[in-house]
């Protein structure tokens, strides 16, 4: 097995630990000065989680620098021999603090090394190796992580006191290497070198002993370091990390004694006992005692490669459902990064997106270098927020990092992938909705409203994300802007009304002649239809219209039609003015109406009024809902009441009207109020048929009981029996003793859930949405 040497190794130093430390102390020690200032670390590096990914990624570069040198010295590797990464976490026997073992088979360090590499903070001997390679191609392909000699100072971020020992391989230069000790503590400006005491253990590589500070006891749990190293570095290197992992299972308890007589040959009691029973043989034997022991293994981390350096056809992933798309892809940025890189659309956009609306952070954005996890705070250089949503990871062959390999220390290369990103993702959503459009349909399903705000707020790439954007229409279900249909026209007709059903809206009384003539009408009922509409203004250079305004032009109108409108305007302009007293504040103006059909009346909004559609736009804004604005209230104001001149209810109206001003001085005061509640019957309910709010509703109501009470033969005057039961007398006294039960003031079960067939089960989570599992 491979882990068979690293095993006996690690039980080894269990066993010569203590042997150690006091052979150790009389050793030839040699001390040295640090080179930098250590104490001035913690100073730098801020997260102390960083520690076991320094270590993790300077172990995966000792492992690949003995691969690669020994393609040229084949005596240091046979080829077969493990390499490996092994993680330990150990507790004191009285319960207080303890030490983590980090041990590799790489290629090691002699003490001029340990002195040098460990001796001088920033100092990176992967640097030093590469600069000696003097380009040779054995070494050019290599993962090599570090940069300088960070990682090991990230040690004494959690430990007091930090040992490594270290042995190379026999080469021909050193045969016979030694094992030796680097040893020093966080508040010393010195270390020492010193020849290991227990000989050579290791075989060759290195291994790091961290004796953790008392705030630092958490990373002795196994879990807290497989969170670590799945979070920081489950990717940053190819050779297997392990981990020592303990779990108590119970065994049955063994009967020693037995055991030995059985071995010695000694009688039992059963065998001597002869008369035995045939119901006793029948008999189940009694179930052994159980014990609780310790049993620990070794657990392989990273046993699956990074995803986004699979063959895309065989990749999985693992969600709680099976993700929409997703898009591998490798290249080059403009300043010669080179980079692989994952797109993953989830099955579902998650309601925090809309909830928090300022709320742009994307932080399913995740930047490698190597491998390595660096951040998911991109900062001003983020997704922006329609983009948000998309999980991405961007592993970069190289990136110029800070001291603590946290944050970029230039911002171009994210400049530049952020455009790749949202570039890569158009494409990904034009290639399915070109190929698959079941899919699509299930894409707009789910993130119809991101495209659509997308387009809004995107100038950049408005056009690429308004062509993926579908609509309903008065003739068909799915269609987009670049319909033949859709375009087949002078402009393109939409209607907005958002809340309200596509059925209700294809029903709608300004896509009456729209409809009969033929003419296909975007249906939008969602609140971002109309921002992004009013942002695209136009597509392709053909306008939109929208028919819920005054001016409604169809573009083929013929000179007859248009003098035929003019004299149904003289013939009813009585009407006209009267109905503009009628109306007062309601409407600016009353015209005869060219595209109504059968419905008697409609109020439009002017050309530079606010449609129904915007007003409640604007009430859902905090600045709408005061209402205290004098140009919002002008706006609003500007309506049109458009009349059909061939309802039958227009001609009766028009009728009264006429009658009632020949009747001048004369007229019946009567049938003159009645004529007006039925005008005001008539306005207010076009008013609530275009989809404005009635001024008054109670009078309007009022108005309409009346009507109804005249054609049922009701008198207007009957009084209703408004005779209710009054409410009881209110006690000046609150009662002292009122019973409160704390657990049903938060959360009460109904009657049908409290029966012993429903379980409720509750998981923690951590900050990124991942279920915390304890047990691991």
């Amino acid at each position: 097995m491979r882990l068979l040497h690293p095993l006996i190794l690690s039980l080894t130093a269990l066993s010569s630990g203590v042997f150690a430390q006091d052979a150790g102390a009389n050793a030839h020690k040699v001390k040295h000065d640090y080179q930098s200032d250590v104490a001035r670390l913690r100073k730098i590096v801020i997260n102390r989680d960083v520690f076991l990914r320094e270590l993790i990624s300077n172990a995966n570069d000792a492992l690949e620098k003995l691969r690669l040198t020994a393609l040229t010295e084949k005596s240091i590797w046979d080829g077969v021999s493990p390499l490996n990464l092994t993680i330990k976490a150990e507790k004191n026997p009285d319960d207080e603090g303890g030490r983590i073992i980090i041990t590799d088979t790489g290629i090691g360090m002699n003490a001029a090394e340990l002195t040098t590499n460990l001796g001088t903070l920033a100092k990176s001997g992967t640097s030093d190796f590469l600069a000696g390679a003097d380009g040779d191609d054995s070494t050019a392909t290599g993962n090599l992580i570090g940069a300088f000699g960070l990682g090991f100072y990230s040690s004494f971020l959690v430990a007091d006191k930090v040992t490594v020992a270290s042995l190379p391989p026999p080469t021909s230069k050193n045969p016979n290497p030694t094992q030796n000790i680097f040893s020093s503590s966080a508040d010393e400006g010195s270390f020492e070198i010193y020849p290991d005491p227990r000989g050579n253990t290791l075989g060759h590589g290195t291994e790091i002993t961290l004796y953790l500070k008392s705030d630092a006891s958490h990373y002795l749990v196994t879990s807290n370091l497989m969170k670590l190293v799945n979070q920081h570095s489950g990717f940053s290197t190819a050779f297997p990390i392990y981990i020592w992992y303990e779990t108590e299972e119970e065994v049955p308890e063994v009967d020693e004694q037995a055991i030995l007589d059985e071995q010695e040959g000694k009688p039992t009691d059963a065998d001597e006992d002869e008369a035995v029973v045939e119901e006793d043989k029948e008999k189940e034997s009694p179930s052994p005692k159980l014990k609780k022991v310790i049993v620990g293994h070794w657990e392989h981390l990273n046993s699956q490669p990074p995803l986004w350096m699979r063959d895309p056809k065989t990749g999985t992933f693992k969600d709680f459902q099976k993700p929409l798309a997703w898009h591998h892809f490798h290249g080059d940025s403009e300043s010669g990064v080179s980079f692989r890189a994952l797109i993953y659309i989830p099955s579902r956009l998650t309601e925090e997106f809309f909830n928090k609306p300022l709320d742009n952070s994307a932080k399913d954005v995740r930047l490698l270098v190597k491998h390595v996890f660096i951040t998911s705070d991109l900062g001003e250089h983020g997704l922006p927020k329609w983009a948000s949503w998309v999980k991405v990871i961007i592993d970069a062959d190289d990136l110029p990092l800070n001291v603590s390999r946290e944050t970029l220390q230039s911002s171009s290369f994210l400049k530049q992938i952020k455009q790749i990103i949202l570039r890569r993702l158009i494409q990904l959503f034009s290639k399915i909705a070109d190929e698959d459009q079941e899919k699509y349909a299930e894409i707009t399903k789910n993130y119809g409203q991101v495209l659509k705000l997308a387009a809004s707020e995107d100038s950049k790439n408005r056009e690429k994300l308004a062509a993926l954007v579908r609509f309903n229409t008065n003739q068909r279900d799915v269609v987009s802007f670049d319909s033949r249909r859709v375009l087949n026209t002078i402009q393109i007709f939409y209607l907005a009304d958002m809340g309200k059903s596509i059925e209700h809206l294809s029903q709608s009384v300004f896509v009456e002649k729209l409809h009969a003539r033929g003419y296909e009408v975007l249906l939008l009922n969602e609140p971002l239809d109309e921002i992004m509409l009013q942002s695209i203004r136009n597509w392709k250079g053909v306008p939109f219209q929208d028919v819920a305004k005054a001016g409604l032009d169809f573009g083929d109108d013929t000179p007859e039609e248009k003098d035929t409108l003019a004299e149904l305007t003289e013939k009813y302009a009585p009407l006209l003015e009267w109905l503009k007293i009628e109306a007062g504040d309601n409407v600016k103006n009353v015209i005869v109406s060219n595209r109504l059909v059968t419905s008697p009346c409609a109020i439009v909004a002017d050309s530079m009024g606010f449609t129904a559609n915007v007003q409640k736009l604007m009430s859902a804004t905090s600045r709408g809902a005061q209402q205290n604005d004098a140009m919002q209230d002008y706006m609003k104001k500007q309506k049109v009441l458009e009349i059909n001149p061939r309802s039958p209810l227009i001609e009766g109206l028009l009728e009264h009207v006429e009658q009632l001003i020949a009747d001048g001085e004369d007229k019946d005061l009567d049938s003159e109020a009645q004529l007006k509640e039925v005008a005001s019957i008539l306005i207010d309910g076009a008013l609530v048929r275009s989809g404005f709010e009635v001024a008054n509703s109670n009078m309007f109501l009022t108005r309409v009981d009346r009507v109804l009470r005249r054609s049922l033969g009701v008198s207007e005057t009957a009084p209703t029996d408004n005779t209710v039961k009054p409410a009881p007398p209110v006690d000046p006294e609150l009662p002292s003793d009122i019973p409160v039960d704390d657990e049903k003031m938060f959360f009460n079960l109904p009657d049908e859930m409290k029966s012993n067939q429903f379980e409720f089960e509750m998981e923690e989570i951590d900050e990124e949405g991942n279920v915390v599992h304890d047990e691991l």
